[in-house]
């Protein structure tokens, strides 16, 4: 039976999320001042101040100066608001006053020169915007937004001089990368700022950095980014929120395909509850839980889309929030879908005399008709 996910269950799968450790190593190329620019501004947008005040701290150890992360911070305001911008400021307010009370010294750095008395942000906004975006661009549908644009954030913003062009782009890229929603934008600046001053190695190197510092989809979303920028094929599949914890060789003969095995409970606890992810068309045999009293499992949706079916009924697909209820005694099995990963929470019901038995595998043949047969 297919129900919707509670509130309390969600907020159990929220306390028990961890990010999967398992990124290919590359090339980095970013200078220590770039990489630790690239995670002060990436953690700004997810708005991750406990990790956001680290990575300041850690920046001014390095000899990041307090006014280029002040600035950093500032411009990223245009692209994150202003509640991202402040919190972070108060953050790094917050970073220096402990730094001073306990005698760390910080680099203090040097604000922007003061603009002349003839200076123009309009034009001399109109034409960074018009080198980020390697031609004219003009907002016509909302002519304000195009003013603010050109005037204040290329023009005001983009005109202090203690951080360079390419250092403004580097900052925007990876702040944009801690956002979801806003793939275009992050499209468009990946492009522009090649345009700006940053190397494409530079450019390519920010997505390590990412999944170094900040998080595995933040690292996901620049990568695809970049290959779409350069016109690449791209096959990496998303990370998977809960991980995909230690290859299931216990029960390996069970599966048709991959599958990954992280027991979430305690060894005490009378309900076992497991995390398990299935590769791109993984699925386990036909299996029967057997009790005599109580027993079962259910099963909690948590990434990617799956498969689940019990004997003599139509397959029903599975996405994250759908929750499976499995009586003891069904005859059933679960796994991914061909295109993609799937990961679920097992709980195992607490019942007398319980046990698993395995059977026949879901052969190739009645896997490869699902998509025809499914039911939501």
């Amino acid at each position: 039976m297919k129900l919707q996910v509670t509130a309390a269950l969600a907020s159990l799968i929220i306390a028990t999320s961890t990010m999967a450790q398992n990124n290919e190593t590359m090339e980095n190329v970013l200078t220590t001042r770039q990489q630790h620019l690239v995670a002060v501004a990436s953690l700004e947008a997810k708005g991750d101040i406990k990790n956001l005040t680290s990575a300041i701290d850690n920046a001014l150890d390095d000899g990041v100066s307090v006014e280029e992360i002040k600035e950093a911070l500032s411009q990223l305001y245009a692209y994150t608001g202003f509640p991202r911008s402040l919190n972070a400021l108060g953050a790094l307010q917050n970073v220096i006053n402990e730094r001073n009370a306990a005698g760390k010294a910080s680099v203090q750095g040097n604000d922007a020169d003061p603009l002349s008395d003839d200076y123009d942000p309009l034009t001399q906004g109109t034409e960074v915007q018009t080198r980020l975006s390697g031609q004219p661009f003009n907002y016509n549908f909302c002519p304000a937004t195009d003013y603010y644009l050109k005037a204040h954030l290329f023009g005001d913003i983009f005109s202090r001089n203690n951080l360079t062009f390419a250092d403004r782009e580097l900052v925007t890229v990876s702040a944009l990368s801690g956002l979801e929603g806003v793939e275009p934008q992050r499209k468009s600046h990946a492009a522009g700022s090649l345009r700006m001053g940053l190397t494409e190695a530079e450019l390519r190197s920010i997505p390590a950095v990412l999944a170094e510092r900040v998080g595995e989809k933040e690292a996901y979303r620049l990568s695809k980014t970049i290959a779409e920028v350069f016109g690449e094929e791209f096959n990496e599949l998303p990370p998977m929120e809960l991980g995909r914890g230690a290859f299931n060789s216990a029960y390996a003969q069970y599966f048709i395909g991959n599958s990954y095995l992280e027991v979430k409970s305690k060894s005490d606890d009378p309900l076992r509850i497991s995390n398990v992810t299935f590769e791109p068309g993984c699925r386990n045999n036909w299996h029967i839980h057997h009790a005599k009293t109580g027993g079962g499992q259910v099963l909690i949706c948590i990434e990617g889309e799956g498969w689940y079916q019990e004997w003599g009924k139509p397959a029903q697909s599975l996405k994250p929030g759908d929750i499976v209820e499995i009586p003891a005694g069904v005859k059933h099995w679960h796994g991914a879908k061909a295109d993609c990963w799937f990961s679920h929470l097992a709980f195992e019901i607490p019942g007398t005399e319980t046990s698993n038995e395995w059977l026949e595998p879901v052969e190739d043949a009645q896997y490869s008709l699902l998509a025809g047969e499914a039911s939501e």
